[in-house]
């Protein structure tokens, strides 16, 4: 029983390897440049940098994460692995047919075994030779077959229950993969739009600053106006530099989990995508889960797998059939051959193993009872996991409502102090405190997107569907 003890281990380790079918096709003539690949030995293909940046979409990023990312392919060798498995454990049901062809050549001293000349004179043999030579040949085609064996029937059905398991797995990392690359896509359009903001800004910081210059110059303004327009000016560059920095981390983690090189430049092709979604049902969405989720419906499979393992132990105590046999000739070498064979059938029933058989009873019993607890405890976790995703994209939906009209807001306030600055109204005080607060809510209506999208795809991710619809929940 050492395979039914590992079909049933793989489930627990094919579960901690962290989808749908199929990744979306990217449009026909996105990629306006393709990484060169070099190939190494075992087919593994490393990229290269191209010459130029990267023309790259969301979709084309979430391809490609799904192609090259590394827990991907782990899950495909994974399966590939247990494939193997299953027919090793099904070949046990299968006609074993062996041919075997053997010569050889012996020479044997009668004397030696007690056959002296003197002793067979007594018998009339003078002539006969002590030392005698023999030369045989014989050919053989032998034939095994298991006729009833209810265990290891049970066994194979079990392996290939785990062959679902391993697929599941393979899905469930799918989905990671494309949540997370679509996650990274998104925080470096994010960065992006915020290095806009910075670079507008800045450009309207330098403005005042020529003013407040000009101004005293003119004899008009106050050198503490040019001191805090100067002021202004340096720390946008500041947060111009930090943005800069942070756009440049993004695309270094996002070609990482795209399987790309870590310098490989990119142009994100993408605009920051905003579309308000939807409300779905709460029991609709957690229906939709139980169908969908891979985690779900791979602890269901090895629930499928321990379940036949537990009847492979329960039939241990039946006998078991099995035909064996052969055929062939043998004889001299340069003589005579005569036909040989062996038929023979063999049934075989256990008396008493019970410690062994018990023992396994509980192993099978303990792995049932240890799923069907993580299955009811994962519906919960699901629940808990919908109900906050949905709480997430109801809250940051009406967050960027917000963000948005306090952009507005910031922008008039800063075109009237603006204006009356321009006028010799005012001082340029209240020029530099409208500027900080629409940076302020330019970056929190960045990042309020950035959340709202985000949510959407946890939302897809927790429903498991977010390799096949994130277009969808993304309003693309």
């Amino acid at each position: 029983m050492a395979v039914l003890c590992w079909m049933v281990g793989f489930s627990a380790q094919a579960q901690d390897a962290s989808g749908l079918p199929s990744a979306p096709t990217p449009a026909a003539g996105v990629l306006t440049a393709t990484a060169p690949v070099t190939k190494l030995a075992g087919d593994v293909v490393v990229e290269k940098e191209t010459d130029g940046p990267l023309s790259l979409s969301i979709d084309d990023a979430i391809a490609l994460g799904l192609k090259r990312n590394l827990q991907v392919e782990l899950g495909v060798q994974n399966e590939r692995r247990v494939k193997g498995e299953v027919l090793t454990v099904g070949n046990a049901l299968l006609p074993s047919v062996t041919a075997k062809l053997s010569t050889g050549t012996q020479e044997v001293n009668l004397a030696a075994m007690g056959f002296k000349p003197s002793l067979l004179a007594e018998f009339g043999l003078t002539d006969f030779k002590t030392i005698v030579k023999v030369d045989t040949t014989s050919a053989q085609l032998k034939v095994d077959q298991q006729l009833f064996n209810v265990p290891a029937y049970y066994l194979y059905r079990s392996a290939q229950k785990a062959v679902n398991a391993a697929s599941f797995a393979t899905l469930n990392a799918r989905g990671s993969v494309a949540l997370s690359v679509g996650s990274e896509y998104l925080r470096a359009l994010a960065d992006s739009s915020q290095i806009s903001n910075a670079q507008a800004l800045l450009k309207a910081d330098e403005v005042v600053l020529k003013q407040a210059v000009d101004s005293h110059a003119a004899g008009v303004g106050t050198n503490l106006d040019v001191l805090r327009a100067r002021v202004a000016y340096q720390q946008q560059q500041q947060v111009l530099i930090n943005d800069e920095n942070a756009f440049a981390k993004d695309k270094i983690a996002l070609n990482r989990l795209m399987g790309l090189p870590a310098g490989q430049e990119l142009r994100l092709t993408d605009p920051v995508p905003f579309d308000q979604m939807t409300a779905m049902p709460l029991v609709q969405a957690r229906d939709l889960a139980y169908t969908r989720r891979k985690d779900y419906l791979q602890l269901l499979s090895e629930l499928e797998v321990a379940e036949r393992s537990e009847k492979a132990v329960k039939y241990e105590y039946a006998p078991t059939v099995s035909f064996g046999g052969f055929y062939g000739v043998l004889g001299m070498t340069h003589g005579l051959y005569h036909g040989d064979f062996t038929a023979q059938g063999q049934v075989s029933i256990p008396i008493f193993h019970e410690a062994e058989f018990r023992g396994e009873r509980e192993v099978a019993s303990s792995q049932m009872i240890g799923l069907r607890q993580q299955i009811a405890s994962l519906r919960d976790t699901i629940d808990e996991q919908i109900r906050e995703a949905m709480l997430d994209v109801e809250s940051t939906q009406q967050l960027v409502s917000v963000a948005k009209s306090n952009v507005a807001l910031s922008q008039q306030v800063l075109d009237d102090a603006t204006d009356r600055f321009k006028a010799g109204v005012d001082d340029n005080l209240p020029v530099v405190q409208a500027q900080a607060t629409l940076a302020g809510a330019q970056t929190r209506l960045v990042e309020t997107l950035y959340q709202y999208n985000t949510a959407k795809l946890t939302l897809a991710r927790n429903t498991g569907v977010v390799e096949t619809r994130y277009r969808e929940y993304l309003g693309k």
